[in-house]
């Protein structure tokens, strides 16, 4: 008892429920691992009774929790209110230097408030603070002062003007005419302006677009990066640095442009994956040319202004790229006293390699610069929404957050996923995840600075795994994932950051929500504001007869989309070419007759709704020569049948693309993340003929608003 005492006090659970009815216990040696990553000794029985003596003291003595949540407009917590009469409280407002005159209040004596014995009335006393993350004092009669983190945060973040469509699309798969061999912050910029003015679109959704970490090769999973918290520069447009004109050397710039048309060529026309590291290396050379160019006054000034906005994380980060580049992209590998970001061995490293560091937050402007073209282009575009940004659920052990940030993360854990009916065995993603008791410690610095980085640019952002805000399924180093268990952090806390930092950017927030969600989150969430995320095959009647869910059932505060990156596409789904994929790829755990049977039988059964509902007056009996490319229409019409605010249309499905860009349970056997967008024969696409393709407009016409040229919307 005293182990899950303790463990419950920290957050640690000591079960989990892998199915409805199903309770497992955690391994006590799970416990005991995750209590100390956290740190907390809980070894030996003596360890463990002196801990817990030690936070049930603390527990009973304070007044205040970790960090305290103030909603603007709603009723006080009782932490407030409860206060006992003559309480002091003291607000230092966040930015405030500290000369600065804080805010001052007192619990006067007065009548008990009505919820809680002895507290008084809230609205006689509490004069609220600024929106903000504060730092709180209280000093009670007879008690010592105590302090914690204020967030005081508006009730939701801030929601779509209007219902809205728009695509979604991994953007290294977007190859146009000037790409060099993948995808580019120019061809995001090109595809909102073009889809915003043209298709009425209100939105375009990329993939995480964070920086990678540097390898040979360099691992292709966008949700996997070395930092979170700045975006790779491989994703610039090279020719739009306004530098660029003024190289010394044309000729070797207009070599390396042809050598990157040739990466390009090989792609769409002769049938190679994209290479990431080849266009990272081409990239890499142009951009020592273009950084040699002394900035105007002009430009400098604007550098200077990013410099100083971004502060240490930037030098930081920027410092990191630099020991990659002559220690290796792992930190735990560099000399020992490299491994500290703020030892005196790294502070004259940072001194004796000041130019690459100068070199590497050069990138990290100029990606930034076009990071806000993009969203510029699809704001002059008419886009409701504009641009939505990816947020990875973690980062690389070895990468630039974890060296920077090394205290907020815990060591010897990995974020994961238990088993469950759909995964016996569970997953093991290797990200470290954050302490929960660090964040709270620094006042949720490391994600409020996450966040507003991920929101700067950003019309709506998407937060992949949005379940890790409440809790995360922590494995211990060297265990499988079956030996992990559940962590929670403060989520009111988490939400509240969330809620402040998406209202300061005036961005839309979208929860990715998919797959097992623990009772209670998808509520807490559209409380605030967050959008859930709605896949049209996983909708049914799940506590009733399992059928597809009635469009009007659906919930109004999602994004609703037929498919996503890590799922088949549309076309490929009505068809069944996914399962055969899998049994090509030996991925399947039943007979390929058994697998196909029941999926032909689930495809069936939307089929069959679809032409209830009027959706698929071509007809819907794909195995008998029935129209694929309608069907898929068909399944469009369906999601703009539901209330959802968002509707999303994965990219490759306008032009029929049969292929998976990430089959999850693969490595090598599939080039996950390396697919450009093709055709249903295959063959690559670029951004000019989606924007000329009779299929993509057919497809578009079923989204046009009324009054807009072609199909006016169904009812």
């Amino acid at each position: 008892m005293g182990l899950s005492r303790l463990a419950a006090l920290h957050g640690v659970a000591t079960s989990f429920s892998p199915s409805a009815g199903v309770t497992e216990p955690v391994p006590e040696t799970t416990v005991v691992a995750v209590l100390g990553a956290l740190g907390v000794d809980a070894t030996t029985p003596e360890a463990v009774r002196d801990a817990l003596a030690a936070a049930e003291s603390a527990a009973r003595t304070r007044l205040l929790p970790d960090t305290l949540v103030v909603w603007s407009g709603e009723p006080l917590p009782p932490a407030l209110t409860g206060l006992p009469p003559g309480t002091e409280l003291t607000v230092r407002l966040e930015e405030s230097d500290e000369q600065a005159e804080p805010a001052r209040m007192r619990v006067p004596a007065g009548e008990p408030g009505p919820d809680v014995p002895g507290s008084a009335p809230a609205a006689h006393w509490w004069d609220g603070p600024p929106l903000g993350v504060h730092r709180l004092t209280v000093r009670a009669p007879d008690r010592d002062a105590q302090s914690c983190t204020l967030v005081v945060a508006p009730a939701r973040v801030p929601q779509p003007p209007a219902r809205t469509h728009g695509f979604l699309v991994q953007l290294y798969s977007l190859l146009s005419a000037r790409s060099w061999g993948m995808g580019d912050l120019g061809d995001l910029a090109d595809l909102a302006s073009w889809s915003g003015r043209r298709l009425g679109a209100g939105f375009v959704q990329v993939n995480p677009l964070h920086a990678a970490v540097p390898g040979d090769p360099t691992d292709p999973s966008p949700y996997r990066p070395s930092s979170r918290r700045f975006p790779d520069p491989v994703h610039l447009r090279v020719e739009s640095v306004p530098e660029y004109g003024h190289v010394p050397d044309p000729v070797a710039l207009d070599t390396l442009r042809r050598k990157g048309a040739e990466l390009r060529e090989a792609v769409l026309d002769k049938g190679a994956l994209i290479d990431r590291d080849a266009v990272g290396a081409l990239k890499r050379q142009a951009l020592d040319l273009i950084l040699a160019v002394p900035l105007t006054p002009g430009r400098h000034a604007e550098y200077c202004d990013f410099l100083a906005a971004q502060g240490r994380a930037l030098e930081d980060h920027a410092l990191w790229c630099a020991l990659a580049e002559v220690h290796g992209p792992d930190w735990h590998g560099w000399p020992e006293g490299l491994r500290d970001p703020r030892s005196d061995a790294t502070a004259r490293a940072r001194a004796e390699l000041l130019d690459r560091v100068d070199h590497h937050c050069r990138l990290a402007w100029l990606t930034d610069s076009q990071l806000a073209d993009a969203q510029r282009a699809a704001e002059e575009a008419g886009m409701a929404v504009g641009v939505v940004h990816d947020l990875a659920v973690g980062v690389h052990p070895g990468g630039a957050d974890t060296w920077a940030q090394q205290d907020a993360f815990a060591h010897g854990m990995s974020v994961g996923a238990p088993p469950d009916a759909f995964n016996a065995r569970g997953q093991d993603w290797g990200l470290p995840p954050w302490r929960p008791d660090a964040l709270a410690a620094s006042g949720y610095a490391p994600f409020r600075g996450l966040l507003r980085g991920a929101l700067a640019h950003a019309g709506a952002l998407r937060i992949d795994h949005v379940m890790g805000l409440f809790r995360l399924w922590w494995v211990p180093e060297g265990r499988p994932p079956t030996e992990g268990t559940y962590v929670s952090h403060d989520a009111e806390a988490m939400l509240a950051v969330l809620v402040l930092e998406a209202h300061r950017a005036g961005t839309v927030v979208v929860g990715e929500d998919l797959g097992t969600v623990e009772p209670g989150v998808r509520e807490a969430l559209a409380r605030r504001g967050v959008l859930g995320t709605s896949v049209l095959w996983f909708e049914r009647v799940w506590a009733g007869d399992g059928r597809p869910l009635a469009p009007e059932r659906w919930r109004r505060d999602c994004l609703a989309t037929a498919t996503t990156h890590d799922l088949p596409s549309t076309a490929a789904r009505l068809t069944g070419d996914h399962v055969t994929l899998r049994h090509r790829l030996g991925l399947l755990t039943r007979p390929l007759d058994e697998e196909l049977r029941e999926d032909r039988a689930e495809t069936a059964e939307w089929l069959a709704l679809l032409t209830r509902l009027g959706l698929l007056p071509e007809g819907g009996a794909l195995a008998e020569g029935g129209d694929e490319e309608a069907a898929v229409r068909a399944v469009h019409r369906f999601l703009l049948r539901t209330p959802a605010l968002m509707t999303g249309i994965w990219l490759p499905d306008t032009v029929g693309d049969r292929r998976p860009q990430n089959l999850p349970g693969t490595w090598d056997q599939y080039p996950n993340w390396r697919l450009p967008v093709a055709d249903a024969e295959g063959v690559p696409v670029t951004l000019e003929q989606l924007a000329a393709s009779p299929r993509l407009h057919r497809l578009m016409d079923v989204l046009r608003a009324p009054g807009e040229p072609g199909e006016a919307r169904m009812p």
